[in-house]
């Protein structure tokens, strides 16, 4: 049996800081999935190290969450932000980085969790470098993500061949839905075990403020058809969509319909040119008026807007599973998201919310308006959406399956040295 030593873990994020400002370029779902993560199972007894890349040189090294769960910061190439696409041949520092922090805290981790194609990389040279157990969440797919876009970075030849071996080699691959594990198999590899282990959301967090009492604080009156759409500025989130869908609506200059962009967005990064690109397809389309773009949303005001909210739009071309789903719905908001990967399983049509396809702007407009016009089945859609979150989708339900998948390799593992010494001796 593997003593409590081994209830020591890595989630390792090298592009995703679990310490970093949600909202902020890059930031996002990964960052918010390992940080509540790693603070959940902190409860449940782990000793949590979390490590990412520092990408500014005023960043502490470490950041401590609580007791026994911090975010430690490793240099890996020059301290600044780098887009993901140009992260790759900085890796080897980052691996050299995480084995003197072994060296200087006296201990080797026998498993760890990692997050992202990038950090599957490091898990896979680490193993070969010191016996440990490997569990890895991709949170994107690059044989889905490259289907979606024109141009195809001169990274996806890497990416894909990385993917394929990590879901070959590594001990176990988390997916989010079934879904995503659907798409691992018939895109990626048939090889490889993988457990479905959801994402999850503070229901603490969300879902405690009344639509009037959020709406009095916020500044937003009664009768205001609010449409929200949080999460970053980037192409393939689907924001165009939802704005021309608003320019088709029924509703436009029939009642008081108001959209919200909610995110963070840096001059002259990617995303603050998206945002400057949908600023300006909102004003040729006449809808400056209505449209707020309220900057980033952190966590003491985002369960305002999301309780203040009509219906919240999830539209984008892809979401292996789309954490602000479920955080609307535990703040009682129906969502309206794309019909693909994992929105899909988290979105039940009818029940919690309405599923349109991706970039088709009549399809989410005729949904958007669905909801917007009856306010007795928006609030129906809400409490479904409220109970199905509280069952299948609180961190803790996730820290409880990770926690049963981790202890069940490590027991596997501790078993297998057993026999090995046995039959050595």
């Amino acid at each position: 049996m593997f003593t409590n030593k081994d209830r020591r873990i890595a989630l390792i994020s090298v592009d995703g800081d679990p310490a970093a400002e949600i909202g902020q370029e890059e930031a996002g779902g990964q960052n918010v999935y390992v940080r509540q993560v790693g603070l959940a199972l902190a409860k449940l007894g782990w000793q949590v190290d979390m490590f990412a890349r520092r990408s500014d040189p005023e960043q502490a090294g470490i950041v401590q969450h609580s007791s026994n769960c911090r975010t430690i910061r490793l240099k890996t190439g020059p301290a600044q932000f780098i887009g993901r696409d140009d992260l790759f041949e900085y890796l080897p520092e980052f691996i050299d980085q995480f084995q003197q922090f072994q060296q200087r805290q006296g201990y080797n981790y026998s498993l760890i969790h990692t997050n992202y194609w990038l950090s599957s990389w490091v898990g896979m040279e680490l193993k070969k470098q010191q016996p440990l157990i490997q569990v890895h969440t991709y949170h994107s797919l690059g044989a889905v993500k490259y289907r979606s876009i024109r141009n195809v970075p001169l990274i996806a030849t890497q990416r894909l061949a990385v993917e394929q071996a990590c879901l070959e080699t590594v001990d176990c691959v988390v997916a989010t839905s079934p879904q995503e594990k659907k798409h691992m198999q018939l895109l990626v590899s048939r090889n490889g075990r993988i457990e479905i282990i959801p994402c999850g959301t503070d229901i603490d967090q969300f879902g405690g403020i009344q639509r009037s009492v959020a709406r009095q604080h916020l500044g937003i009156a009664p009768d205001v058809k609010m449409v929200l759409y949080v999460g970053r500025f980037d192409r393939r989130k689907g924001i165009e969509t939802l704005v021309r869908a608003i320019a088709e609506s029924s509703l436009r200059g029939k009642a008081n319909l108001q959209l919200v962009i909610g995110g963070g967005s840096r001059p002259g990064q990617s995303d603050g040119i998206e945002r400057d690109r949908i600023a300006n397809i909102v004003a040729q389309l006449g809808l400056k008026d209505c449209t707020t773009f309220p900057g980033r949303l952190d966590e003491t005001i985002l369960p305002y807007y999301y309780a203040a909210a009509d219906v919240c739009v999830v539209p984008s071309h892809y979401e292996p599973f789309g954490l602000v789903a479920i955080e609307a719905m535990a703040s009682r908001t129906p969502v309206v998201a794309s019909n693909v990967g994992g929105l899909k399983f988290t979105v039940i049509p009818e029940v919690t919310g309405l599923l349109a396809p991706p970039e088709h702007e009549s399809s989410f407009a005729s949904a958007i308006d669905r909801i917007l016009t009856n306010p007795a089945w928006r609030d129906r859609l809400g409490e479904a959406g409220r109970k199905r979150v509280e069952v299948a989708f609180s961190w803790n339900s996730v820290a409880s399956g990770l926690n049963r998948l981790y202890t069940h390799l490590l027991t596997q593992t501790s078993a297998k040295s057993s026999i090995k010494s046995q039959i050595a001796a």
